[in-house]
């Protein structure tokens, strides 16, 4: 049984040993590749700095809102580091008190109260330090997201810069070019209102790149004109401020409507010259003669089959112009279904990630906290069997103690009782010295004589000579 037990002992001594060395280890890891990307980032620091000093007086302007943006973020960063070691620094004295705590250990029901009450302490300190450093790291990965989408926009925007030319600036058509065409007063009001605008606000593009316009349709139809679409709109147009977008929405929602009032007036102004026309057809049929009618018959017959023929085709140009920007705006919503699908199945694998580590991380603590309370049960345990022994081991001193303490009295009380003894002793002898009365004569001489006892030992002594015993045995 105590092989057993030993062998058990050193099992679990060796099991702990290797969970420490495996800490250490991750702990070493984790240091290194800490040490590696800080290295890596004064690495990148140099890079930009050096390249912003080379282009300092070429962009005074913007290198003094990179070095204030640059500043901000130091800052920011040192007081989250510092916060950081506040946070780190309470749960190290939170643990500190625990592990003094348990130097001395007391086998009662205040003292295990008061332990639990302790670990609560640590175990919410650690858990609303990991809640507030997954809070900054979702915001950190909503920027890095964000960031990512405007170096995209940026990028494919250069891409487009270089691949096709830069849309000239449009220029209001001259008073010739006006005069060499129809003239405005023969126009639509619409037409012309329409004309106008586009002169005045830049073109079809409202001033704007083709790039930008079309990233600014492409969100503004996926979002269906809802006012939710600025942010993502900011996050493709990194080069345009929120009022730029909100002014080019309302010119291109003020294009729209012009455009229909156009398309309106056009087909009304198109019915009324066809109307007219039709009257002139019908004035000149009753003033021209009949040989003549039947000829202008078929002229209008065959202008009538021209218009419809025009007509028909212009309806199908139109027809299919439609079809085409219902096919475009499918394969775009269909684009947008599929990259919201994409993005959602992301968001979901990444939540199931992150419930699958909590439930993780949580059985690793409940395992934790049951082998720290089992180990705080067998020290609490084996305390309390050091201290049975130890009232044991006091009962069998106080019992030796008291039995040497009924020794030393008995002897005392013996030593005592011989001395009363002696006394009552001293005391017959002395009573009869008074009742006799001894006169002996003082003989030097009698000290260097022989004893009775040794005058018979001296008679007893044959002529052999030996010599008498000198030694008087004792038992």
């Amino acid at each position: 049984d105590d092989g057993s037990f030993f062998s058990g002992a050193e099992r679990e001594y060796n099991v702990q040993n290797w969970k420490i060395k495996v800490e250490q280890a991750k702990k070493a890891e984790f240091f290194r590749e800490a040490e590696k990307l800080k290295h890596q980032i004064t690495l990148i620091e140099k890079d930009r700095n050096g390249l912003l000093s080379n282009k300092k007086n070429d962009f005074q302007a913007e290198h003094g809102t990179l070095e204030e943006y640059e500043q901000k973020l130091t800052n920011g960063r040192r007081a989250e580091k510092m916060k950081t070691q506040q946070h780190l620094s309470k749960i190290h004295n939170h643990v500190k008190r625990l592990q003094l705590q348990l130097k001395d250990v007391k086998p009662t029901s205040e003292f295990v109260e008061k332990l639990r009450e302790m670990m609560e302490e640590v175990d919410n300190a650690i858990s609303a330090f990991k809640e507030e450093q997954r809070i900054i790291y979702e915001d950190l990965l909503k920027e890095e997201k964000t960031t990512l989408i405007e170096l995209t926009a940026m990028e494919k925007k250069i891409e487009a810069s270089f691949i096709n030319p830069p849309e000239r600036s449009f220029k209001a058509p001259s008073g010739k070019a006006l005069s060499g065409g129809i003239l405005s007063s023969q126009l639509p009001e619409e037409v012309v209102a329409f004309e106008k605008f586009l002169q005045q606000t830049g073109g079809r593009l409202g001033g704007w790149d083709d790039y930008d316009h079309q990233s600014f349709l492409k969100v503004w139809t996926k979002h269906k004109c809802k006012p939710g679409y600025l942010e993502e709109a900011l996050a493709y147009l990194p080069s345009r401020t929120r009022e730029d977008i909100q002014l080019h929405e309302a010119w291109y929602q003020e294009l729209l409507f012009l455009e229909e009032k156009k398309k309106e007036a056009i087909y009304k102004w198109k019915s009324r010259k066809q109307q007219e026309k039709q009257e002139i057809s019908k004035i000149q049929e009753k003033t021209k003669e009949i040989t003549e009618s039947d000829k202008q018959q078929k002229d209008e017959a065959q202008k009538q089959k021209l218009e419809e023929e025009r007509r028909k085709r212009q309806q199908e140009i139109e027809a299919w112009k439609r079809q085409k920007e219902i096919e475009a705006a499918a394969k775009l919503e269909a684009e947008l279904k599929e990259e919201e699908d994409q993005q959602r199945k992301q968001r979901k694998e990444r939540q199931r990630q992150l419930e699958v580590k909590l439930i993780v991380e949580e059985h690793a603590r409940i395992r934790k906290e049951q082998e720290e309370f089992l180990q705080l049960e067998r020290e609490m345990r084996e305390e309390a069997e050091r201290e049975e022994k130890r009232r044991l081991a006091a009962m069998e001193i106080y019992r030796f103690q008291d039995r040497d303490q009924r020794k030393i009295e008995e002897k005392v009380q013996e030593k005592r009782a011989k001395e009363e003894e002696a006394k009552e002793k001293e005391k017959r002898l002395e009573k009869l010295k008074e009742k006799v009365q001894v006169h002996v004569d003082r003989d030097p001489s009698r000290l260097c004589k022989l004893t009775k006892g040794w005058e018979e030992r001296f008679k007893n002594t044959g002529p052999s000579g030996t010599t008498p015993l000198l030694h008087i045995p004792h038992r």
